[in-house]
């Protein structure tokens, strides 16, 4: 787990990590952290999301990208969205992320840092062992703690592609979303959609986890939002499968 310093004020220079304040402080840094990483990935691979219990850490996160282009991609995009009802500001951080100082070897470990990452590891392996103790690999384990399924383990006879090549329904305005993780919400996915003209709603199928419906005013407006976002992952082993919905 990476920390962050008193130094991690936002910058001007530009560089992997996005400093993100004026957040919605009534919501869970799990949930916070979970809809970060959703409404990010599509500017490409990220590392971390860094968000924090602490006083003088709430309303604020990090999100720390691969490589520059993506994170200066993210910010003249998402600037001013309104994320839970909030618009976000953001800015470079100041100081790089320790998951970027270890790759490029500037890392300087603290003795407290060490200890709590001995933590996190130790409580990491008892995880992976109760998981095989249990019969499940922990390299399927998903981003969240549930076990997610490749598609080439999604029961279909010819494989996820077919889903899409099987009597495609008529172009309509509403899209039907497949291969959703478990834990996603109606939040998290309306953050995602909305972000293209005419969007409406998200409706959940609370009876059947992992799918959705999401409205659009016409069938031009769905067909854009379906091309922008098929297979857009909203956790690393959740590429989402999308098709209009049967009228």
């Amino acid at each position: 787990m990476s920390t962050v310093t008193d130094g991690d004020a936002p910058s001007d220079a530009p560089n992997m990590t996005l400093y993100i304040n004026n957040l919605n402080e009534k919501i869970k840094i799990e949930e916070l952290k979970k809809s970060l990483q959703a409404v990010f990935s599509q500017f490409g691979k990220i590392l971390e999301v860094l968000a924090f219990k602490t006083l003088k850490h709430k309303g604020q996160a990090w999100v720390v990208f691969e490589d520059v282009s993506s994170a200066a991609e993210a910010l003249k995009r998402m600037q001013g969205f309104p994320f839970y009802d909030k618009p976000m500001r953001i800015q470079y951080a100041k100081t790089k992320s320790d998951v970027i100082a270890k790759a490029d070897g500037t890392f300087t470990p603290r003795e407290k840092r060490r200890r709590h990452d001995d933590r996190a590891e130790r409580k990491r392996r008892d995880q992976n062992a109760n998981q095989a103790g249990a019969g499940l690999n922990p390299a399927y384990a998903g981003a969240y703690g549930g076990v997610v399924p490749l598609l080439s383990q999604l029961p279909y006879p010819r494989g996820a592609k077919s889903i899409l090549q099987e009597l495609p329904p008529v172009p309509n305005n509403i899209l039907f979303v497949q291969n959703l993780p478990h834990d996603a919400s109606s939040v998290m996915l309306q953050m995602v959609f909305s972000q293209y003209p005419g969007f409406k709603e998200v409706r959940m199928v609370e009876a059947k986890p992992g799918i959705a419906f999401v409205e659009y005013g016409d069938e031009m407006q769905a067909s854009v939002a379906m091309q922008a976002l098929q297979s857009f992952k909203i956790t690393p082993q959740s590429p989402m499968l999308i098709n209009y919905a049967k009228k």
